[in-house]
């Protein structure tokens, strides 16, 4: 009897990972078919400049991953915040740009967006020039989690949204960042649609890295952040806010790398402008 039992909860379970699938898809095509708000619509006017340069079947794509996307995770305010549709829409809108053209695919680790009023404070260990650990607070606009959470100042995520051309994008950053936490910790190479991809992204993403940490060093002027030669990581999430908002002096100084973040993206970004 005890084996029946074990056999039909087996049958059970492996139903249920089998159906789920399934179930989120129909779910997510149920969403997408619903009339967009018109209040939500409205803050996309307000709130996102970008959003009016984008061809008329990106904008379609975009306002649908926003109905599912706000369907799915969880805003919390935080530090007295009271999150409103205003937070949702304009955050969402922008953490969905990177999800353009990649159909039901919504940062599945992703479970909730932390919201501050501005930048806030994260205590942790931080190495120093010698290598040595410090427990040390740092102010922060941003931070992605591996553990499905990302953190956001709502002040600087409305200033990026209002900025759409000055290469400065939190959100934008800090969700790059989910992508390439997606096969674990984050390295700079995110999960690429084929694996002879990898060559030719490590070669050119390598060879850039380089290049601005050499910038850096010397005080040289770069089209990045100075911040992107931490590490690869951060040099992903820095040049993927420059792709989208600063295209053309992307493909006009850093070609190659162009090529590589729209192939990654699917999108381009220079056809928008």
């Amino acid at each position: 009897m005890a084996i029946i039992i074990t056999l039909l909860i087996g049958i059970v379970i492996i139903s249920l990972v089998l159906f789920l699938p399934y179930w989120q898809r129909y779910k997510r095509q149920r969403l997408m078919k619903q009339p967009f708000s018109a209040a939500w619509r409205q803050i996309l006017k307000q709130r996102m400049p970008f959003f009016r340069a984008l061809p008329a079947d990106l904008q379609l794509q975009l306002k649908q991953h926003i109905q599912v996307f706000i369907a799915e995770k969880q805003f919390i305010g935080c530090a007295g915040v009271i999150v409103t549709d205003e937070m949702r829409v304009t955050i969402a809108a922008q953490a969905c740009l990177l999800l353009l053209n990649r159909p039901n695919y919504y940062y599945p680790k992703l479970k909730q967006i932390l919201i501050y009023p501005s930048v806030f404070v994260v205590k942790g260990p931080q190495r120093d020039g010698a290598g040595v650990m410090h427990q040390q607070q740092r102010l922060l606009s941003g931070e992605s989690w591996g553990l499905g959470k990302v953190i956001l100042s709502w002040a600087d995520a409305k200033e990026g949204a209002a900025n759409p051309s000055d290469g400065r994008n939190v959100v934008i950053h800090e969700f790059a960042h989910q992508l390439d936490q997606e096969k674990g910790m984050a390295t700079g190479a995110p999960l690429l649609e084929r694996s002879t991809d990898y060559q030719q992204w490590s070669k050119v993403l390598a060879a850039e890295f380089s290049q601005l940490q050499r910038q850096v060093a010397v005080g040289e002027a770069s089209l990045f952040d100075a911040y992107g030669a931490t590490n690869p990581a951060e040099f992903f999430a820095v040049i993927s806010e420059v792709f989208f908002e600063q295209p053309n002096e992307l493909f006009s100084q850093h070609q190659k790398l162009y090529q590589q973040l729209s192939h990654f993206y699917r999108v381009n970004p220079l056809s928008w402008r």
